[in-house]
């Protein structure tokens, strides 16, 4: 056994430390969408629209630098994690170092790539206020030298996600994530421009790439040892990680898709009254991306070791996701219309409540998908999903014109929602031939459904009856806690008990020491 920090399969797939890391993941994700709701109009008042446009441009396209990775983030943890399945090894030092150092020599092809285009993106690609271009163009420039450190940070922040330290990979990325709001507003306060916002960003994204590098040498004290470099593997991680890379280009398509067209078909307003109900309504991705980033690596550690411990752990993390996901769901189609009247106006009520009720079903199917998705990931066939989407695109563009013209944004949520549904079934379809099938169903997830199933019998009930929404609350919280008893007492098993117990006691008892 060669010296590191190992960790058996047991260790890194057990389920309390999933669930911990689940919930450390929530937060993660939680805490920056929070500061951004709070700076965001400090930011727009102090900028100005046009500016705040080009700075918005900017960190959309910080986002999509990561198509230049060519999934090399993904298959670093899925590789580190499968050499620490496999105890560690100095096949993980050699991985680390030709990962980290085929990231940033992308990042510097994909940088120089950026700042080529820079001129054409301030002039030709977004309509820019001519007074703007030449701050629009500094700010590309400024973005393209901040590429390698974007994709570099991708891998190095996959290999503490392979070793499932959670709080490392969230305790960066929650300062991280919240100064890149925060940085804004404290460069407005000092006077600088766009530019030199940009300029703060980069460095704070400097600083979370040598904190991430700084952590995988705390967690690997292997790579202490020097750089090792074996270019044989790269075909290996370009191979797994091109079939992501197409999921990356194509996602966006079948996501944007339904925008683009009621904007061409219906009228710009349209895209507003569809947008806001399915912002609000995929806000749910959280609990399930929450789950799933713990659950590839633990996939990835399995997979080389045992079939049977990896269908427990997908049964569980499906039952559990329903438990969740599933009467959220449902409280949000009931309530669709009260919630959108107080949160944007009775204007906004009548024509988005049909869009959120449409699309919290094909939520709710979505949300399960991720734990499939992750999964075929974690074996190693990126490619099945990636083929899927390919698939789906050829059917998903004629169906999402037909329904946008037939029945406008309401159609649109149609289709989107009977996408995702045929994307699940096609995906747990695809999951079923790599794992335990019998086990799979021993572990309480036909309860589950039964449990899921009832509490939406008696909220359609509800629903019909025609109560006041004083009533109507009432009632659906005392349902919803009869639910969750019920789940306590006839799905979930002692073992389960005292894991959420145990994972409570923990998360209470670090509040009160951080307290």
């Amino acid at each position: 056994m060669n010296q590191g920090v190992v960790k058996n399969e047991a260790t890194f797939s057990g389920t309390h430390l999933i669930a911990r890391n689940s919930v450390l993941n929530f937060f993660g994700q939680i805490i920056p969408i929070i500061v951004g709701i709070l700076s965001i109009p400090f930011v727009v008042l102090g900028l100005g629209i046009d500016k705040f446009g080009i700075l918005s441009i900017a960190s959309m396209l910080l986002g999509y630098f990561s198509l230049f990775d060519l999934g090399l983030g993904r298959s670093t943890t899925k590789f580190i994690a499968e050499e620490i399945g496999k105890g560690m090894t100095q096949q993980l030092r050699t991985l680390f170092w030709t990962s980290s150092t085929l990231s940033f020599s992308l990042g510097i092809l994909g940088g120089l790539i950026v700042a080529a285009l820079a001129p054409l993106l301030a002039e030709a690609v977004f309509r820019i206020p001519p007074e703007l271009i030449d701050i629009a163009k500094a700010t590309f420039l400024i973005l393209a030298i901040s590429t390698p450190l974007v994709l570099l940070s991708a891998a190095l922040r996959g290999v503490l996600e392979a070793a499932q330290r959670f709080e490392y990979v969230n305790g960066v990325a929650v300062i991280s994530s919240s100064l890149s709001f925060l940085l804004p507003v404290i460069g407005l306060a000092v006077g600088f421009g766009v530019e030199g916002i940009v300029v703060l960003l980069m460095a704070s994204k400097l600083c979370s790439t040598l904190a991430y590098f700084l952590l995988c040498i705390r967690v690997f004290p292997i790579l202490k040892q020097g750089v090792s470099l074996d270019f044989k593997q790269v075909r290996r991680v370009l191979t797994y990680g091109g079939w992501i890379s197409i999921s990356n280009v194509v996602h966006p398509v079948l996501v944007y898709l339904d925008r683009l067209l009621i904007g061409s078909l219906i009228s710009i307003g349209a895209v507003a009254y569809y947008t806001t109900p399915y912002e609000m309504i995929t806000k749910l991705w959280i609990l399930p991306v929450s789950l799933t980033m713990t659950l590839f690596p633990a996939f990835s550690t399995l997979g080389t070791v045992s079939r049977r411990e990896l269908t427990v752990l997908c049964s569980h993390s499906v039952k559990y996701l329903l438990l969740l996901i599933g009467p959220l769901v449902m409280l949000l189609i009931l309530f669709a219309e009260n919630i959108l009247s107080l949160w944007l106006g009775i204007e906004f009520a009548e024509k988005g409540t049909d869009v959120i009720r449409i699309l919290a079903i094909g939520i709710l199917f979505d949300s399960m998908a991720h734990i499939p998705y992750a999964l075929l990931h974690g074996l190693g066939r990126p490619d099945i999903p990636a083929r899927f989407h390919i698939f789906e695109l050829v059917l998903y563009i004629p169906l999402m014109w037909i329904l946008v013209s037939s029945a406008g944004i309401a159609g649109a949520a149609l289709a989107c929602s009977i996408r995702v549904t045929v994307n699940s079934f096609l995906l747990f379809w695809a999951a079923g031939r790599f794992i335990d099938l019998q086990a799979f169903l021993q572990t309480g997830f036909k309860r589950s459904i039964t449990v899921v199933v009832l509490m939406a019998c008696i909220l359609a009930m509800l629903y019909m009856s025609g109560g006041t929404v004083l009533v109507n609350t009432i009632l659906s919280l005392t349902i919803l806690g009869l639910f969750g008893l019920t789940s306590w007492r006839y799905v979930l098993d002692d073992s389960e008990r005292r894991l959420l117990s145990l994972t409570a006691r923990h998360f209470v008892g670090q509040t009160k020491r951080a307290g």
